[in-house]
């Protein structure tokens, strides 16, 4: 249930109108908070200040009029300018990326500062009572000395709100252009991806690969979709009060269909848990980076495939595609790769997930993209340099030849894709690339 609600919460925050609902949610509780305050006579204290002219109810209503009718057409033109560059990025990145824009919190917290000021102003306009009025309380009739009313310090929160509007717009203006830099959306993505290999696999310098099934009834799936969540503290919970073992068959962001195995079950019955079981597993129509860090190595590959498809032509991009793939690779060749789902002091695990090898990962990453790479000379290179430096850190020398074979693999590839002096150029390399793990052997 942990589980579930943080990964509830997760996707809550990743909407793009969470935000903006919370926000105006806050301005209508802070409008009604601050008129009741004009209405109770706390505004008095403002007349001392000689500087801070009392405003007129035609006045008050004609500014609060303007802020939100401005603030409105600023809200819609911020939601126009995030479409704009969602539309642009997710045509030239790949449409997987569209998530990631949808989710900035740059553009969510933009567009909601607009809204919430919008509706802050809306809800105090409705409480300025023109000077031709009369009271419709005793309240309103104390509230101030100037005929109608005019809710003073409900207008001076709204000039603070509308100042914060036009630091958070210029902050918007800068911030579309430099979040759709390639550069910047692959750091994103890198990061973040660099972030869930070390909360996936906490424990370095440590060379274990993943725990073995081990077997036992099946439970299958019973609804199409990706898991997107498994709530591993849950089953935990059933396998210890069972006495059993569960050798889960599927990964996060695996795609089941009814039928297909989800997990076996050793020394219990499968047939009295399966229900119980399926309510631990979240399937749906996407796949999602919670419990999944292959997500983000495969939105990497995909820029870097689109980046050096013949239409786009575009190996500068790969490069720095290969770089992050690079970074993410090494720092999982130095970590323990079982996934400790109990907890840091459970050596008596009854959960085993499906296992990620080290092989698993360099398969995903530098195996997906190597055919496109040694289409180009100037990429295969900096493939063969990427792999020589991620294997420089890992001191395991099972893993270091893994590395090494995917630079021989691209090696035959180039090979074959290449001719001329690109591919001799490759062929020197390799040669000083196949060198340093000899020195090491």
């Amino acid at each position: 249930m942990t589980a579930e609600i943080r990964f509830f919460w997760a996707r809550l925050n990743a909407n793009y109108w969470f935000y903006p609902a919370t926000f105006a949610i806050l301005a209508a509780m802070l409008a009604v908070a601050m008129v009741y305050l004009d209405r109770n006579g706390f505004a008095e204290f403002l007349n001392n200040y000689e500087w801070l002219v009392p405003v007129r109810p035609k006045g008050a209503a004609d500014i609060l009029t303007v802020m939100a009718a401005t603030m409105i057409g600023v809200a819609s033109t911020v939601f126009s300018i995030t479409l704009v560059a969602v539309t642009y990025a997710s045509g030239n990145y790949g449409p997987r990326l569209l998530t990631n824009f949808l989710e900035d919190k740059g553009n969510q917290i933009s567009l909601a500062t607009f809204i919430g000021t919008f509706v802050y102003s809306l809800i105090v306009l409705r409480s300025v009572r023109a000077e031709d009025e009369s009271a419709s309380t005793t309240t309103d009739a104390v509230a101030t000395a100037l005929p109608g009313f005019a809710p003073q310090l409900s207008l001076l929160v709204a000039y603070v709100l509308v100042t914060m509007c036009v630091v958070v717009l210029v902050f918007f203006l800068h911030h579309v252009p430099s979040s759709i830099r390639i550069n910047k959306v692959l750091e994103q993505i890198g990061r973040r991806l660099l972030e869930a290999v070390r909360e996936t696999y906490p424990v370095e310098d440590s060379f274990s690969d993943a725990r073995e099934s081990e077997g036992g009834e099946t439970i299958t799936a019973w609804a199409t979709g990706y898991v997107q969540l498994i709530d591993f503290e849950d089953l935990e919970r059933k396998a210890r009060d069972c006495g059993g073992v569960f050798s889960l068959r599927v990964r996060t962001g695996d795609f089941v269909h009814r039928g297909l195995p989800l997990m076996d079950v050793k020394s219990a019955e499968a047939g009295i848990l399966e229900e119980s079981i399926r309510e631990d597993f979240t399937l749906g129509p996407v796949r999602t980076p919670e419990q999944d860090p292959q997500f983000l190595i495969d939105e990497l590959v995909e820029i870097g495939l689109r980046a050096l498809s013949p239409g786009i032509n575009d190996p500068f991009t790969a490069i720095t595609v290969l770089h992050w793939l690079g970074a993410a690779i090494s720092e999982i060749g130095r970590r323990d790769l079982r996934k400790d789902v109990c907890g840091e002091d459970a050596e008596d695990c009854p959960v085993i997930p499906c296992p990620d090898g080290f092989d698993h990962y360099v398969g995903r990453g530098f195996s997906s993209i190597r055919s496109a790479v040694a289409a180009s000379s100037n990429a295969s290179l900096i493939m063969l340099d990427v792999l020589e430096k991620a294997a420089g850190p890992i001191s395991d020398e099972r893993r270091r030849q893994q590395l090494r074979r995917q630079g021989r693999l691209l090696l035959e590839q180039a090979e074959f894709s290449l001719k001329g002096p690109d591919v001799e150029r490759v062929k020197e390399r390799f040669g000083s690339f196949d060198r340093s793990f000899q020195l090491s052997d």
